[in-house]
């Protein structure tokens, strides 16, 4: 009879053990490796929409592996919730916003997009033209018109960047890497 709650304990214990392991490289992944975001706001329409989730993976960030055309998830200390943004320039790249075009390093940033977005002045003028600081980034939405960015917010500080949106898993008719 000691031998089957012996058995039962070991059992258990085994159980616990396996559990908290789980638990434990769970939790790692989530800090170090990837998580998971959802989209809130029209800003990155029509690449992303409301309600669009989306896997983040942190190493890039972690190992200087961001460039330019990256899709970034970052939380400035200001917001109480992450913003999703395009990333259009590096630390020392020059930025500046002209005739509806935005400019990095002297030549027209393009995104990409069927419609490349018209890119207006923020209502900062010392965040329309800058040199991007070592440590920060500058990053924009590709629906400019509604967008909350860089240029209202200003550069983004590395320690705000969460890392980069690389795949959607939701909705399922978008299923898919980002580019």
């Amino acid at each position: 009879m000691l031998t089957t709650e012996k058995k039962k304990m070991n059992e258990a214990l085994d159980w616990a053990i396996h559990i908290a392991v789980a638990i434990i490289v769970g939790i790692l992944i989530v800090v170090f490796v990837g998580q998971r975001t959802i989209v809130f706001d029209v800003s990155m329409q029509p690449t992303l929409v409301e309600k669009d989730n989306l896997l983040v993976e942190k190493l890039g960030v972690k190992f200087n592996l961001l460039k330019r055309g990256d899709i970034i998830v970052f939380r400035p200390p200001t917001e109480d919730r992450n913003l999703v943004k395009r990333l259009v320039a590096l630390e020392g790249d020059t930025v500046e916003i002209k005739d509806s075009k935005l400019y990095v390093n002297g030549e027209v940033f393009l995104t990409g997009l069927a419609n490349e977005p018209e890119t207006l002045e923020g209502s900062k003028p010392e965040y329309n033209k800058l040199t991007v600081p070592k440590g920060y980034f500058y990053a924009l939405g590709d629906n400019r018109a509604q967008s909350y960015d860089c240029r209202e917010l200003g550069p983004i500080d590395k320690k705000w960047l969460i890392g980069r949106a690389v795949f959607r898993f939701y909705p399922f008719n978008k299923f898919g890497t980002l580019h």
